[in-house]
Protein backbone atom coordinates (compact mmCIF):
# COMPACT_ATOMS: atom_id res chain seq x y z
CA UNK A 1 0.00 0.00 0.00
CA UNK A 2 1.46 3.39 -0.90
CA UNK A 3 2.15 6.36 1.25
CA UNK A 4 0.88 9.66 -0.17
CA UNK A 5 2.72 12.96 -0.27
CA UNK A 6 1.28 16.31 -1.32
CA UNK A 7 3.82 19.03 -2.12
CA UNK A 8 2.93 22.71 -2.50
CA UNK A 9 -0.63 21.99 -3.65
CA UNK A 10 -2.65 25.01 -4.76
CA UNK A 11 -5.83 25.45 -6.77
CA UNK A 12 -9.08 27.41 -6.63
CA UNK A 13 -9.74 26.15 -3.06
CA UNK A 14 -6.59 24.63 -1.55
CA UNK A 15 -3.68 26.84 -0.52
CA UNK A 16 -0.09 25.69 -0.04
CA UNK A 17 -0.94 22.14 1.11
CA UNK A 18 2.03 20.05 2.23
CA UNK A 19 1.12 16.69 3.69
CA UNK A 20 2.35 13.12 4.09
CA UNK A 21 -0.03 10.22 4.75
CA UNK A 22 1.73 7.07 5.94
CA UNK A 23 1.28 3.70 4.24
CA UNK A 24 -1.72 1.87 5.73
CA UNK A 25 -2.82 4.87 7.79
CA UNK A 26 -6.45 5.77 8.49
CA UNK A 27 -6.17 9.52 7.93
CA UNK A 28 -9.08 11.91 8.48
CA UNK A 29 -9.58 15.31 6.84
CA UNK A 30 -11.80 17.32 9.15
CA UNK A 31 -13.32 20.78 8.73
CA UNK A 32 -16.54 22.64 8.16
CA UNK A 33 -18.44 22.78 4.87
CA UNK A 34 -16.39 24.60 2.24
CA UNK A 35 -13.06 24.08 4.02
CA UNK A 36 -11.58 22.21 1.04
CA UNK A 37 -11.88 18.59 2.18
CA UNK A 38 -13.57 17.15 -0.91
CA UNK A 39 -11.39 19.24 -3.20
CA UNK A 40 -8.30 17.73 -1.58
CA UNK A 41 -9.70 14.22 -2.13
CA UNK A 42 -10.34 15.09 -5.78
CA UNK A 43 -6.77 16.35 -6.17
CA UNK A 44 -5.42 13.03 -4.86
CA UNK A 45 -7.79 11.16 -7.19
CA UNK A 46 -6.84 13.30 -10.18
CA UNK A 47 -10.32 14.71 -10.81
CA UNK A 48 -9.42 18.42 -10.62
CA UNK A 49 -6.54 20.60 -11.79
CA UNK A 50 -3.94 21.87 -9.36
CA UNK A 51 -0.43 23.24 -9.03
CA UNK A 52 2.18 21.27 -7.12
CA UNK A 53 2.69 17.53 -6.99
CA UNK A 54 0.99 14.38 -5.69
CA UNK A 55 3.30 11.43 -5.06
CA UNK A 56 2.58 7.78 -4.24
CA UNK A 57 5.63 6.14 -2.64
CA UNK A 58 7.65 9.20 -3.74
CA UNK A 59 6.68 8.71 -7.40
CA UNK A 60 4.77 11.66 -8.95
CA UNK A 61 1.34 10.68 -10.30
CA UNK A 62 0.29 14.11 -11.58
CA UNK A 63 -0.03 12.89 -15.15
CA UNK A 64 -1.45 9.47 -14.31
CA UNK A 65 -5.12 8.98 -15.34
CA UNK A 66 -7.69 8.42 -12.60
CA UNK A 67 -8.34 4.87 -13.81
CA UNK A 68 -4.68 3.88 -13.28
CA UNK A 69 -4.24 5.25 -9.75
CA UNK A 70 -5.64 2.07 -8.12
CA UNK A 71 -8.04 3.92 -5.83
CA UNK A 72 -11.49 3.25 -4.46
CA UNK A 73 -13.66 6.35 -4.04
CA UNK A 74 -16.87 6.49 -2.03
CA UNK A 75 -18.48 9.71 -3.24
CA UNK A 76 -20.54 11.83 -0.88
CA UNK A 77 -23.52 11.55 -3.24
CA UNK A 78 -22.76 7.85 -3.89
CA UNK A 79 -23.23 8.03 -7.70
CA UNK A 80 -24.89 4.61 -7.96
CA UNK A 81 -26.04 3.70 -11.46
CA UNK A 82 -29.86 3.87 -11.35
CA UNK A 83 -30.29 1.48 -14.31
CA UNK A 84 -28.20 -1.27 -12.67
CA UNK A 85 -29.28 -3.51 -9.81
CA UNK A 86 -27.21 -3.86 -6.65
CA UNK A 87 -25.19 -6.80 -7.92
CA UNK A 88 -24.33 -5.05 -11.18
CA UNK A 89 -23.41 -1.83 -9.36
CA UNK A 90 -21.02 -3.70 -7.08
CA UNK A 91 -19.47 -5.70 -9.95
CA UNK A 92 -19.11 -2.68 -12.24
CA UNK A 93 -15.41 -2.00 -11.59
CA UNK A 94 -14.38 -5.58 -12.33
CA UNK A 95 -16.58 -5.79 -15.40
CA UNK A 96 -15.07 -2.71 -17.04
CA UNK A 97 -11.64 -4.26 -16.37
CA UNK A 98 -12.90 -7.32 -18.27
CA UNK A 99 -12.01 -9.70 -15.45
CA UNK A 100 -12.99 -13.38 -15.90
CA UNK A 101 -16.66 -14.06 -15.22
CA UNK A 102 -16.01 -16.55 -12.41
CA UNK A 103 -13.69 -14.08 -10.67
CA UNK A 104 -16.28 -11.30 -10.93
CA UNK A 105 -19.03 -13.54 -9.55
CA UNK A 106 -16.90 -14.80 -6.65
CA UNK A 107 -15.64 -11.36 -5.66
CA UNK A 108 -19.11 -9.84 -5.95
CA UNK A 109 -20.59 -12.57 -3.74
CA UNK A 110 -17.82 -11.94 -1.19
CA UNK A 111 -18.55 -8.20 -1.03
CA UNK A 112 -22.32 -8.63 -0.94
CA UNK A 113 -21.86 -10.96 2.02
CA UNK A 114 -19.34 -8.71 3.78
CA UNK A 115 -21.66 -5.71 3.52
CA UNK A 116 -24.71 -7.82 4.43
CA UNK A 117 -26.56 -6.87 1.26
CA UNK A 118 -26.84 -10.27 -0.47
CA UNK A 119 -30.61 -10.14 -0.06
CA UNK A 120 -30.65 -6.86 -1.99
CA UNK A 121 -28.72 -8.17 -5.00
CA UNK A 122 -31.55 -7.72 -7.51
CA UNK A 123 -32.99 -4.46 -6.21
CA UNK A 124 -32.40 -1.13 -7.90
CA UNK A 125 -31.07 1.97 -6.11
CA UNK A 126 -34.46 3.67 -6.08
CA UNK A 127 -35.77 0.86 -3.88
CA UNK A 128 -32.98 1.06 -1.27
CA UNK A 129 -32.78 2.94 2.02
CA UNK A 130 -30.00 5.47 2.62
CA UNK A 131 -27.94 3.01 4.64
CA UNK A 132 -28.37 0.27 2.03
CA UNK A 133 -27.19 2.63 -0.71
CA UNK A 134 -24.13 3.53 1.35
CA UNK A 135 -23.19 -0.14 1.78
CA UNK A 136 -23.65 -0.81 -1.94
CA UNK A 137 -21.45 2.18 -2.78
CA UNK A 138 -18.79 1.03 -0.31
CA UNK A 139 -18.81 -2.50 -1.77
CA UNK A 140 -18.40 -1.06 -5.27
CA UNK A 141 -15.50 1.12 -4.10
CA UNK A 142 -13.52 -1.76 -2.57
CA UNK A 143 -14.22 -4.62 -5.00
CA UNK A 144 -11.18 -3.88 -7.18
CA UNK A 145 -8.82 -4.22 -4.17
CA UNK A 146 -7.67 -0.59 -4.27
CA UNK A 147 -4.33 0.50 -2.85
CA UNK A 148 -5.90 3.76 -1.61
CA UNK A 149 -9.44 4.38 -0.28
CA UNK A 150 -11.03 7.83 -0.45
CA UNK A 151 -14.20 8.21 1.63
CA UNK A 152 -16.19 11.45 1.40
CA UNK A 153 -18.63 11.91 4.32
CA UNK A 154 -19.74 8.25 4.23
CA UNK A 155 -21.87 8.51 7.40
CA UNK A 156 -23.51 11.81 6.47
CA UNK A 157 -27.31 11.92 6.88
CA UNK A 158 -27.55 8.39 8.30
CA UNK A 159 -29.37 7.63 11.53
CA UNK A 160 -27.33 6.62 14.58
CA UNK A 161 -27.75 2.85 14.27
CA UNK A 162 -27.20 2.71 10.51
CA UNK A 163 -24.13 4.94 10.74
CA UNK A 164 -22.72 2.74 13.48
CA UNK A 165 -23.09 -0.39 11.34
CA UNK A 166 -21.46 1.24 8.33
CA UNK A 167 -18.61 2.58 10.49
CA UNK A 168 -18.00 -0.99 11.67
CA UNK A 169 -17.87 -2.19 8.06
CA UNK A 170 -15.35 0.51 7.15
CA UNK A 171 -13.18 -0.38 10.15
CA UNK A 172 -13.47 -4.09 9.32
CA UNK A 173 -12.34 -3.52 5.74
CA UNK A 174 -9.42 -1.33 6.83
CA UNK A 175 -8.21 -3.86 9.38
CA UNK A 176 -8.45 -6.69 6.87
CA UNK A 177 -6.87 -4.90 3.90
CA UNK A 178 -4.46 -2.42 5.49
CA UNK A 179 -5.27 -0.05 2.63
CA UNK A 180 -4.16 3.57 2.98
CA UNK A 181 -7.41 5.40 3.77
CA UNK A 182 -8.36 9.08 3.62
CA UNK A 183 -11.69 9.85 5.23
CA UNK A 184 -13.51 13.18 5.01
CA UNK A 185 -15.93 14.34 7.71
CA UNK A 186 -17.29 17.56 9.20
CA UNK A 187 -17.92 15.84 12.56
CA UNK A 188 -14.97 15.69 14.92
CA UNK A 189 -16.61 13.07 17.12
CA UNK A 190 -16.61 10.79 14.07
CA UNK A 191 -12.96 11.63 13.38
CA UNK A 192 -12.00 10.95 17.00
CA UNK A 193 -13.45 7.44 16.84
CA UNK A 194 -11.79 6.46 13.56
CA UNK A 195 -8.56 8.32 12.86
CA UNK A 196 -4.94 7.45 13.34
CA UNK A 197 -4.29 11.14 12.61
CA UNK A 198 -6.47 14.14 11.80
CA UNK A 199 -5.74 17.11 9.54
CA UNK A 200 -7.83 20.17 10.41
CA UNK A 201 -8.73 22.19 7.30
CA UNK A 202 -9.97 25.76 7.33
CA UNK A 203 -10.41 27.99 4.28
CA UNK A 204 -8.36 25.69 2.07
CA UNK A 205 -5.39 25.44 4.42
CA UNK A 206 -4.23 22.79 6.88
CA UNK A 207 -4.06 24.46 10.29
CA UNK A 208 -3.18 21.41 12.40
CA UNK A 209 -2.19 17.74 11.99
CA UNK A 210 -1.97 15.35 14.93
CA UNK A 211 -3.50 12.36 16.64
CA UNK A 212 -7.15 13.11 17.53
CA UNK A 213 -6.55 13.29 21.27
CA UNK A 214 -3.69 15.74 20.75
CA UNK A 215 -5.81 17.95 18.51
CA UNK A 216 -8.30 18.15 21.38
CA UNK A 217 -5.75 18.76 24.11
CA UNK A 218 -3.23 21.00 22.40
CA UNK A 219 -5.19 22.90 19.80
CA UNK A 220 -4.71 26.58 19.24
CA UNK A 221 -7.31 26.62 16.48
CA UNK A 222 -10.47 28.50 17.40
CA UNK A 223 -12.52 26.31 15.07
CA UNK A 224 -11.55 23.20 17.03
CA UNK A 225 -11.99 24.89 20.39
CA UNK A 226 -15.57 25.84 19.52
CA UNK A 227 -16.39 22.26 18.57
CA UNK A 228 -14.78 20.81 21.66
CA UNK A 229 -17.16 22.98 23.65
CA UNK A 230 -20.14 21.66 21.66
CA UNK A 231 -22.55 19.60 23.76
CA UNK A 232 -22.38 16.75 21.25
CA UNK A 233 -18.67 16.19 21.97
CA UNK A 234 -18.87 12.73 23.50
CA UNK A 235 -16.66 9.96 22.15
CA UNK A 236 -19.43 7.37 22.45
CA UNK A 237 -22.03 9.59 20.78
CA UNK A 238 -20.12 11.00 17.83
CA UNK A 239 -22.52 9.94 15.08
CA UNK A 240 -25.10 12.51 14.19
CA UNK A 241 -23.09 15.53 15.20
CA UNK A 242 -24.10 18.41 12.97
CA UNK A 243 -21.01 20.52 13.51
Amino acid sequence: MPDIRLKKINNFVCRDINLKIVEGEFFVLWGSTGAGKTTLLNIIAGFVEYEGSVLFNDVPVDGVPVSLRKMGYLFQHLALFPHLDVRSNVAYGLNIQKRPKKEVEAKTDELLDLMEISQLAHRYPKNLSGGEKQRVALARAVISSPKIMLLDEPLNSLDFDTAGRLRAKIQQFHRKSGVTTIYVTHCFEEAFALADRVAVLNDGKIVQIDRPENVLEKTECRMVTERVACECHKKDQFIGCNY
